[in-house]
């Protein structure tokens, strides 16, 4: 069983979820199961039909939510430092073809949201970042082509 590497506000998240998931949603669908029932003939009733599929996703994400904390690495980003990018790292590149200027911050694969600058660890970009510093270029193989960026900085916290 491999540790899955997230930030504490990451965890934090998930447990939130989890919580959520458990106290409120559960017994509402089960509830709302029950009532569903209680409307007599099952083979042709609607929102019981949809209350087990929504039971059978709640479920489900429970089941993974619960797999991903209990695989948990979490990473204190406010202890790291030094100039090499590593888990955690923010990071800003200059796209060399554009001068455009771009920062993202490395994370764990449930809390990436390239709207907001978080990039899983994962991604082909984060890949060819690790282990780079300021003043490096990487050749990042997109869908929409390569693009090379030089890193400018690098940070932690």
């Amino acid at each position: 069983m491999s540790k899955e590497p997230m930030t504490r506000e990451g965890f934090d998240k998930l447990q939130t979820e989890l919580r959520q998931l458990k106290t409120i949603e559960r017994p509402a669908i089960i509830q709302a199961i029950a009532e569903a029932r209680a409307l007599g003939d099952l083979s042709e009733n609607a929102e019981y039909q949809y209350a087990r599929e929504k039971q059978s996703f709640i479920e489900g994400r429970i089941a993974d939510i619960e797999d991903k904390l209990s695989r948990a690495e979490v990473i204190d980003i406010s202890k790291l430092s030094g100039q090499e990018i590593k888990f955690g790292a923010t990071v800003l590149l200059t796209n060399l073809d554009t001068d455009e200027k771009v920062q993202y911050r490395i994370v764990g694969v449930d809390e990436a949201n390239i709207e907001a600058g978080l990039i899983s660890v994962s991604s082909p970009i984060a890949r060819v970042l690790i282990g780079k510093g300021v003043g490096d270029t990487v050749d990042v193989r997109t869908p929409g082509g390569s693009k090379i960026y030089e890193v400018v900085s690098v940070n932690y916290g």
